[in-house]
């Protein structure tokens, strides 16, 4: 039942993209408001179809710790989830995203359009001046920038790799950063096509405050992260 339910959820999200991408393509042609609208309508379609169809619920936990008005935050990412469902909680999501993301249907489009921040890894130490000149201008303008920490998807229980980006971005824009922890590999792992019924939680971890030297800002960070996901993975009694 788990395989039957799986497939037919993917079909509901490739489908979902080709709806939202073609059907409300205008968007990309509007203001900004109007495309992220269509960014976080399209996060909650997915969401609705992830919990009626493959039987996967999300909870957002920690809300007052969420932060209001430009942030930098820190997901722990575990699957292709973590860049669909935030889209639903937070205000005006900046990611920072692989640029090869860039030239995909609907995705790309949209990300193009909203100014996401497109960051070519094979440029190494310019692919960092350039990730943290973008986020520099989103921040000003009042985005909520996320990112992945260790780069990329890693499986439930993997050795975590913090990437010094996230250290990066911290020192320069001299602001707090909001750690966010979460259980979503264990229902939509990194690989394959299954999805596991339960609940998927991301949880907002008090923010660390500005001004921490990079060893110990890294360190904490990276220790509030860990800990807060593998304590997901032990559902309450």
């Amino acid at each position: 039942m788990t395989t039957i339910r799986s497939l037919i959820f993917v079909a509901w999200l490739y489908l979902s993209m080709v709806i939202f991408a073609v059907g409300l393509s205008p968007a990309l042609l509007m203001p900004h408001g109007a495309a992220v609208w269509v960014i976080k309508s399209w996060s909650k379609f997915v969401l609705f179809g992830l919990r009626w169809i493959a039987g996967v619920k999300v909870e957002v936990r920690g809300l007052e710790h969420r932060p209001t008005g430009p942030a930098l935050l820190a997901c722990k990412h575990q699957g292709m989830l973590d860049v669909i469902a935030p889209f639903s909680f937070l205000d005006d999501t900046c990611f920072i995203m692989k640029k090869e993301l860039m030239v995909l249907p609907f995705f790309g489009w949209f990300a193009w359009k909203t100014k996401m921040i497109a960051v070519d890894r094979s440029a190494h130490s310019k692919a960092l001046k350039d990730m943290v000149r973008q986020a520099r201008v989103r921040h000003a303008e009042g985005r909520q920038i996320l990112i992945f920490p260790e780069g990329t998807r890693g499986e439930v229980g993997a050795a975590p790799d913090y990437k010094p980006g996230i250290a990066a971005l911290y020192r320069d824009l001299n602001s707090p950063c909001w750690p966010i922890a979460t259980n979503s590999g264990v229902h939509w792992p990194a690989h394959g096509f299954r999805r596991y019924p339960g609940t998927i939680v991301f949880e907002f971890l008090p923010p660390i405050p500005a001004g921490l030297k990079r060893a110990e800002f890294m360190a904490e960070l990276e220790n509030r992260i860990e800990t807060a996901s593998t304590a997901l993975l032990t559902p309450n009694p």
